[in-house]
């Protein structure tokens, strides 16, 4: 163990009203607790005198050129010293005299220690209802449904960690996606995952908050999903392929009538239109699980390397050969009716149920050939 054992970090842009007490609650409750600690203020460049402010009480202040709050509490955990480490606003909106039920299950093995204030308690004033009632119950449901994890506040800045771990996860995000990235890494890590309560109180700063709700909801939310392609892409493609399927197969036969809805060869064409847009989405899938591991951005998943034992560049060119065999063999028969009617006209409802599975079967070979070889191309670098 490093001997300082705890380092209470703060991200600061233009905190010159708060920073202060922020430090001295901090400071107090390292003397107070007989832990070996440090301050570390990751400045964001601010212009307020924030970092004079800082290094006369005590605390070392990381200059941070990039702009972000990611950026920010990167370049502060990158100065820090400790085993542990604290991180919270420098707004005063949390309490750092009361950090113990953190310290407490970071020495107890833990690797992230979140905090809930929705357990612990949120001062009236201290977050506004968009984000109490609709934002962060609504990301953090995504991102439990997602990812797993005992957190049930995805967003909450008060949250301690073991170093060394959150550091082998290559947090890359700058804004304020980056408390969803912690989570989400740390969750796919396997990496062990707490929560304790704490409070919110309002912020101390006369000027507005540098967080924006829609924009930086989005945010979190796109991470969200770039982080789940089984979510973003597998699941939805695979029920679509499915659906279009089995509508194509129910209406071949002929028209059916539900709830008074005729239904015919139009609905077979957008059935097949669901089939090859989820294939397309499936394929999505495959290609960004290749990319993100390879890229670090994803731990290794076995159960791809067990698919990429059947899913090869050689299957794929056979299953897509097949399938353009069957759409021109189709296309042919239809073409054969037509010469029977001296090609004249022709039943439209009868044709189109030969010639719209055909072009679709012609179609998906096509598209399954051009992807075994993309993936294939991807898989290179990965292997």
């Amino acid at each position: 163990m490093s001997a300082i054992e705890l380092s209470i970090i703060m991200p600061c842009l233009n905190e010159a009203e708060t920073i202060a007490v922020c430090i001295q609650k901090a400071q107090r409750f390292l003397e107070q607790s007989g832990i070996a600690g440090e301050v570390v203020i990751g400045d964001n460049g601010s212009t307020d005198g924030s970092q004079q402010i800082a290094s006369s009480l005590g605390a070392r202040v990381a200059a941070v050129p990039h702009r972000g709050y990611g950026n920010a509490l990167m370049g502060a955990i990158a100065e820090s010293r400790g085993t542990y480490v604290i991180m919270g606003d420098a707004d005063d909106s949390y309490d750092f005299s009361h950090l113990q039920p953190f310290v407490d299950q970071l020495r107890a093995g833990n690797d992230l220690v979140m905090g809930n204030r929705f357990r612990g308690g949120i001062a009236p004033g201290a977050m506004p209802p968009l984000h109490k009632y609709l934002g962060n119950p609504v990301l953090t449901t995504i991102g439990r449904v997602f990812f797993g994890g005992p957190a049930k506040d995805f967003h909450c800045g008060l949250r301690g960690f073991n170093r060394a771990s959150i550091l082998k996860l290559d947090l890359r995000t700058t804004g304020m996606e980056f408390a969803s990235e912690m989570i989400v890494k740390a969750s796919i890590a396997g990496l062990r995952v707490v929560e304790v309560p704490t409070t919110l109180s309002p912020d101390g700063r006369s000027r507005p908050p540098h967080l924006r709700s829609w924009r930086d909801g989005w945010r979190h939310l796109r991470f969200l999903l770039l982080y789940a392609p089984r979510w973003l892409f597998l699941l939805p493609g695979v029920l679509l392929m499915l659906a279009g399927t089995a509508v194509t197969l129910w209406l071949l036969p002929g028209p059916r009538v539900v709830f008074g809805l005729a239904l015919d060869v139009h609905t077979i064409l957008y059935a097949g239109i669901a089939v090859l847009i989820g294939f397309q989405a499936v394929c999505f899938w495959i290609f960004s699980k290749v990319f993100a591991i390879s890229e670090g951005l994803l731990p290794p998943d076995p159960r791809l390397d067990r698919m990429f034992k059947y899913v090869t560049l050689e299957t794929g060119l056979i299953v897509g050969v097949l399938l353009m065999i069957a759409g021109t063999t189709g296309s042919v028969y239809a073409v054969y009716v037509w010469e029977q009617r001296a090609f004249g006209p022709l039943d439209p409802a009868q044709m189109l149920r030969t010639i719209l599975p055909a072009a679709a079967a012609l179609t998906l070979g096509i598209q399954i050939i051009f992807a075994s070889f993309f993936l294939s191309l991807l898989g290179l670098r990965r292997r």
